[in-house]
């Protein structure tokens, strides 16, 4: 796991993500090789195990990281009285009246 993170640390935008898919690939031969060496009982014991840590991931909530976030429900994001709402701003926000409308002569 420590390989994995190290991994997908190292990577940064496109490569990152080809990254993941090569580590999700490396992970999935691992379980899969690891419960066909089970005995019946031990395998179900090993998925049952396995889709509880998957579901305590699942229901985890939001985390923010360095620049994005991950949501693990429902995000609501909203603004009123003319303000901003975000769930990520990358650099700043400067609010400005809108301008006057121009007047057509006609």
């Amino acid at each position: 796991m420590d390989q994995t993170a190290s991994a997908l640390d190292a990577g940064d935008g496109v490569s990152a993500e080809r990254m993941r898919i090569r580590q999700e690939a490396l992970w999935q031969a691992r379980f899969e090789s690891l419960l066909e060496g089970l005995a019946q009982d031990e395998r179900d014991r090993a998925a049952a195990e396995l889709q509880s840590l998957l579901d305590a991931h699942r229901s985890s909530g939001t985390v923010v990281g360095d620049g994005g976030l991950a949501v693990g429900g429902d995000l609501n994001v909203s603004a009123d009285n003319h303000s901003v709402a975000a769930g990520v701003v990358n650099g700043g926000v400067h609010l400005s009246p809108p301008p006057p409308p121009v007047s057509f002569q006609g």
